[in-house]
């Protein structure tokens, strides 16, 4: 039977080994011997299938399809005691140093950002953020009633300013002192530019534990936050950094209305708060109050009448002077500040015009603005016959008169006059 090609044994004849090619990484390509498969002891045809266990020491080339030769890795050596001790020693200097570092680090945080001129100075850049939930979260920012209560004031007071749209923070804010009292209470005094102008503020902070164990935890040993009270005279509204406020808002609903009104109001400190007035009746100048200190700041809106107020009140006193006096045909119309008397025999009904009306002036009084007693000219032309010659003649005359005014503002926004 044929053994197909081969020697009479049938085996295959041997063949001569080969070399393939074979590149490496860094693109060097160097001569790989390929050992054939009868030499390797492979001779059955599907040796190289799947599944098919090799020789050790034994792999396929990957590129080729062809079986080489491969040489395992010498053994590691074992580590000698000495090499495991140097290895020991490098590790635990580098924990060391780790640690040093960390220490180092805790405690630069801890002189910086977790110290009492960094609270101070997180607090003035939540201000100067505009952000007035931020700067309120800072613990001991709130006053305590004992605090207010102290200085005179109600244990609770309107928070209507303690708003983003209201702050107004200083710029240029730097830490020129640290001292510690006596009780651990530290006095930081920062320096800032407020309204253009320079200016300082001192907050009072203590340290309450720490924060994980590592970073200091500060508060405000009294509270940072101001007291702003405004006086508005001869009105109860103002704005306030271009806020309204109504100074009757907080009043009891019982109390009388009065010509001038006072509010208390927390305010953020370090700010700068406008004060003003504008409206078609009534104004008042704008006042900028810088606020430095967590005291009461005081400040007067001094509310004025405008030009459209006066000229309204013009008109008023024109119109009830033409309608209601000057249209009365009597000698003494009823109400009015002016009138004639005729000792002669009268024989028509007067008739009644206002030659110079009374030029309105108003300042403010002790409940209502006020003009004084200013002079004016009625005329009156009426017919009269003489008792003494039966002789009739027209008598056309001036009759001078003055008169004087008090004036509100009612809530709903009308004019109440009053005559004197």
């Amino acid at each position: 039977m044929s053994m197909g090609q081969g020697d009479e044994s049938g085996r295959e004849p041997s063949a001569a080994p080969t070399s393939l090619p074979a590149t490496s990484p860094f693109g060097i390509t160097v001569p790989v011997q390929v050992i054939p498969d009868r030499d390797l002891g492979i001779s059955r045809p599907g040796a190289h299938a799947a599944g098919a266990p090799l020789t050790h020491g034994v792999t396929i080339d990957t590129d080729t399809g062809a079986t080489v030769m491969w040489a395992p890795p010498p053994p590691r050596k074992p580590a000698t005691p000495g090499t495991l001790l140097r290895i020991g020693a490098l590790w635990a200097g580098l924990l060391g140093l780790l640690l040093l570092a960390a220490t180092a680090g805790v405690g630069a945080l801890n002189q910086q950002l977790y110290s009492p001129s960094g609270f101070v100075q997180q607090y003035l850049g939540a201000l100067a953020a505009g952000d007035a939930e931020a700067a309120l979260s800072f613990p001991g920012v709130e006053p305590q009633a004992t605090e207010l209560a102290a200085a005179g004031l109600p244990t609770t007071l309107p928070r209507t300013l303690l708003r983003d749209t209201v702050l107004r923070a200083p710029q240029d804010v730097r830490v020129i002192g640290d001292e510690r009292g006596k009780n651990g209470v530290h006095r930081v005094s920062v320096e800032y530019t407020l309204a253009g102008q320079k200016a300082q503020s001192v907050f009072e902070v203590e340290r309450t534990g720490t924060n994980f164990g590592v970073f200091n935890d500060w508060r405000f040993a009294s509270s940072p936050l101001a007291v702003l009270t405004v006086t508005v005279l001869h009105d109860a509204e103002f704005s306030v950094n271009g806020l309204t406020l109504d100074t009757r808002a907080h009043h009891d609903a019982d109390a009388e209305p009065t010509f001038s009104n006072s509010a208390s109001y927390l305010a953020f400190s370090p700010s700068t708060y406008e004060l003003s007035k504008d409206s078609r009746l009534l104004a008042a100048a704008p006042v900028t109050l810088p606020v430095t200190t967590s005291d009461v700041t005081e400040a007067t809106v001094d509310v004025q009448p405008t030009a459209d107020f006066v000229n309204d009140v013009q008109e008023e006193l024109n119109k009830w002077l033409d309608e209601s006096c000057a249209t009365q045909t009597v000698l003494q119309p009823t109400g009015c500040p002016f009138g004639v008397n005729i000792d002669d025999r009268v024989i028509s009904g007067p008739t009644w015009s206002i030659t110079e009306y009374p030029a309105v002036t108003l300042t403010p009084g002790e409940n209502a603005f006020e003009m004084p007693q200013t002079p004016a000219v009625a005329h009156v032309q009426v017919e009269v016959q003489s008792l003494f010659d039966g002789d009739v003649e027209m008598l056309d005359q001036d009759e001078p008169f003055s008169m004087a005014l008090s004036v509100t503002i009612t809530p709903s926004g009308s004019l109440d006059i009053k005559l004197h």
